[in-house]
């Protein structure tokens, strides 16, 4: 991995890294991907275990998936179609570090709760 450089933001590859970035930094992307790598899931599916979840904003985050090359849409010829979503290989090169942080999270969720409030304190206090 190249050195970043000295000024910051003038990479040319910035425009790009931040573009991915805001794509995978959102929520939803997390849980949908999460959701995703025991197995393919249809649509409704997700939708009940990702929980909370628009269906617009689940369609949009799953177009963009499949658009980045991360997950894969299939289409069952049934009467009402069926479509079963399923990571690509890219999706779950990518499910490893998501879950990865996911863990760093859970194990360090006490400590940062704990700095939240004696910020919140303090800054009531200020």
């Amino acid at each position: 991995m190249p050195a970043p450089p000295f000024q910051p933001g003038t990479h040319p590859g910035c425009g790009k890294v931040k573009e991915v970035l805001s794509r995978l930094g959102d929520k939803w992307t997390v849980l949908a991907i999460s959701m995703l790598v025991e197995q393919p899931r249809r649509f409704n599916e997700l939708k009940r275990l990702i929980g909370g979840i628009s269906q617009q904003m689940l369609t949009r985050t799953l177009k963009g998936l499949e658009r980045d090359g991360l997950v894969t849409r299939k289409v069952y010829p049934t009467i009402p179609p069926q479509v079963e979503y399923g990571l690509t290989d890219l999706g779950r090169s990518l499910a490893l570090p998501l879950m990865q942080l996911g863990l760093w999270i859970l194990d360090n969720i006490n400590a940062i709760e704990a700095h939240r409030e004696a910020h919140d304190r303090k800054a009531a206090q200020d």
